[in-house]
C-alpha cells in the first residue's frame, strides 16, 4: 500500500521539529520547495501504484511518494550509498524535516534499495522532463541556446582482462553450485573449489604478460590452457547439475526457493561465461584482438570499450551519454547512446528533443568539432536554427575562416565550452563518473538522478540569486 502524503506530527516530536526549523541549509530549502511540486509527487504515486496490481490500496505500508522522491534527491545530492542514506536520514534532524520522515521510522537501506529500483528508467525520464517544464515555468531556462556534448560513464567493475574474467566465471560458478548442495543430501552433489588453483594462475599470467620474450609468452599461453581448462570443467558440472535438476534426477531436501534462484543464476551466468572462453581462445591462441560482441564484465555485460582520445585514459569501460545543455546549466535532455558512434549523429536527435521540450527550436546552437558535418549545418538551418555554430574540421576555406571569425560565432563557441565544466560537476559533485546501481536499467536509472539532482541545484541556485538582487534592488 503506498504510504500517505499527509501525516499528523507526533507530539514528542513538536520541540525537535521547532530546532530542526532553526538548522538552515541554504541548498536544501530552496529544493524542498521544488520538490512540492505536485505533478513531481504523482509521477513517482503512479509508478509505486503500478507496482502490483492492487498496490494502491492493500498489503503493507509502503514508502510515500513524496518521501520517496526527496530521498532519491537527497541521496544524489550529496553522493551517498543506501547504508549511509538511511544512516543520515535516521540520525540528522535537518535530512528528517527535507525527507519528511520526521519522527516517523526510517525504512532499512535494502527498502531504499528495493523501492529506488521501481523508479525505472522511463519514469525517471519523465521525473526529468518535468523538472525542466518547472525551469521553464519558473523562467530559469527559456530554451534560446543549446550546446551538447558527449561523455563517458564508467560501469562499477574492475578493469577487464580475459584471464580475471575467467577467475569471476570460475567463482561465481562455484559459489551458486556449492548453495544448491546445500539444499540436497549429503554427497548427492560434489563441487571442487578452484579458488587456489585459479589464483595460481592468475599470478602465472600477470607475470608472464610483463615480459614479450618467447618464453614468456609460451608460459602465457600453457597458464591460460589450464585456466581454460579449469573454466571447462566447472561448465561441465554446472551443465550436468542443470540437466539433473531438469529431469527430477536430484531431490530437494531443503529450500526450493533456493534452488530455483541458484538455478537461474546458473543459467544466467554459463552463456557469459562461455562467451568468455571463445574471446579469449581467439586472442590468446589465434592472436584476434578484435572480437565482435566481447564481454567485458559477467556482472555488467551492457557494458562497452569507448575510445575518446584521452591521452591518461586511452579506453574507458561504460557507456557513452549525450548531454544537452541549455542557459542557467539546465540539461535539457540526456541519451544514453548503444556504441561509441560519432558525434555527428547526435546533433539531429538533440535538436529534435529540444523542440519537444520548449516547443520550438533554439535561437542559437553550437557543439564542438565533432558535430561539424554540412549536412548537420543544412539539417539545423531547416529546423528553424538562426545560428549554428559548428567549427569545421582540417583546413579552413577563406569563406569558412572569416565566417567563424565572426563575433557571435566567436562568442558561440566560448558559451560552448561551459558544457564541459557542466559534464565535470556532472562526474564529480553528482557522481555520474562511475555508476553504482547495477544492471542496463540501473545505469540508466542512476544517469537520469544525477542529471535530475544538478538541474534541481541550477534552479534553486537561480532563484535564490534572483531573490537576492531583489532585495538588494529594494
Amino acid at each position: 500500500m503506498i504510504g500517505a502524503t499527509s501525516r499528523q506530527s507526533f507530539l514528542f516530536y513538536v520541540p525537535l521539529a521547532q530546532q530542526a526549523s532553526l538548522l538552515k541549509d541554504d541548498l536544501l530549502d530552496p529544493i524542498d520547495e521544488l520538490l512540492d511540486d505536485p505533478e513531481l509527487v504523482d509521477l513517482v504515486r503512479q509508478r509505486l501504484a503500478a507496482r502490483c496490481p492492487c498496490s494502491a490500496r492493500t498489503g503493507r505500508p509502503g514508502i510515500a511518494p513524496d518521501r520517496l522522491l526527496r530521498c532519491c534527491v537527497a541521496k544524489h545530492l550529496k553522493g551517498w550509498s543506501f547504508r549511509e542514506l538511511e544512516r543520515e536520514v535516521r540520525s540528522n534532524l535537518v535530512y528528517r524535516r527535507f525527507t519528511r520522515f520526521d519522527g516517523d521510522p526510517t525504512p532499512d537501506f535494502t527498502t531504499f534499495s528495493r523501492t529506488f529500483a521501481l523508479l525505472g528508467p522511463a519514469v525517471t525520464q519523465e521525473i526529468h522532463k518535468r523538472v525542466v517544464a518547472l525551469s521553464r515555468d519558473k523562467h530559469v531556462a527559456s530554451g534560446r541556446k543549446l550546446r551538447s556534448d558527449t561523455t563517458v560513464a564508467e560501469t562499477n567493475i574492475h578493469y577487464p582482462t580475459d584471464s580475471t574474467l575467467l577467475g569471476d566465471g570460475i567463482r561465481v560458478l562455484t559459489r551458486s553450485l556449492k548453495r544448491i548442495a546445500r539444499e540436497f543430501s549429503p554427497g548427492a552433489v560434489s563441487v571442487v573449489d578452484h579458488a587456489r588453483s585459479v589464483k595460481r594462475r592468475l599470478l602465472e599470467i600477470s607475470r608472464a604478460a610483463k615480459c614479450l620474450t618467447q618464453a614468456s609468452q609460451e608460459r602465457l599461453r600453457n597458464s591460460y590452457q589450464k585456466l581454460l581448462g579449469l573454466t571447462w570443467g566447472v561448465i561441465g558440472q554446472a551443465t550436468a547439475v542443470l540437466e539433473e535438476l531438469r529431469e527430477g534426477r536430484l531431490v530437494v531436501l531443503g529450500s526450493l526457493v533456493s534452488v530455483l534462484r541458484q538455478e537461474s543464476q546458473l543459467r544466467h551466468f554459463i552463456p557469459l561465461v562461455q562467451k568468455v572462453i571463445a574471446q579469449t581462445q581467439e586472442r590468446v591462441f589465434q592472436g584476434n584482438r578484435h572480437v565482435a560482441g566481447k564481454v567485458l564484465s559477467l556482472f555488467e555485460p551492457h557494458t562497452q570499450a569507448i575510445r575518446k582520445g584521452k591521452a591518461h585514459k586511452p579506453t574507458e569501460f561504460g557507456r557513452l551519454v549525450r548531454i544537452d545543455e541549455v542557459e542557467s546549466g539546465i540539461v535539457s535532455q540526456y541519451e544514453v547512446l548503444e556504441g561509441n558512434p560519432a558525434d555527428t549523429n547526435s546533433w539531429d536527435p538533440a535538436l529534435a528533443q529540444h523542440k519537444t521540450h520548449f516547443g520550438r527550436p533554439p535561437e542559437m546552437a553550437t557543439g564542438d568539432r565533432g558535430y561539424f558535418s554540412a549536412q548537420n549545418e543544412r539539417d539545423a538551418k531547416a529546423r528553424g536554427v538562426q545560428k549554428v555554430a559548428l567549427p569545421a574540421r582540417g583546413r579552413l576555406s577563406k569563406t569558412r575562416a572569416r565566417l567563424q571569425k565572426e563575433r557571435w560565432f566567436r562568442r558561440a563557441l566560448r558559451w560552448r565550452a561551459g558544457i564541459e565544466a557542466t559534464i565535470s560537476t556532472l562526474k564529480h559533485p553528482f557522481s555520474m563518473a562511475r555508476a553504482t546501481y547495477k544492471g542496463e536499467n540501473g545505469f540508466e536509472r542512476y544517469v537520469g538522478w544525477s542529471v535530475i539532482t544538478k538541474n534541481l541545484v541550477s534552479i534553486a541556485r537561480t532563484l535564490v540569486r534572483r531573490k537576492t538582487h531583489v532585495r538588494e534592488a529594494n
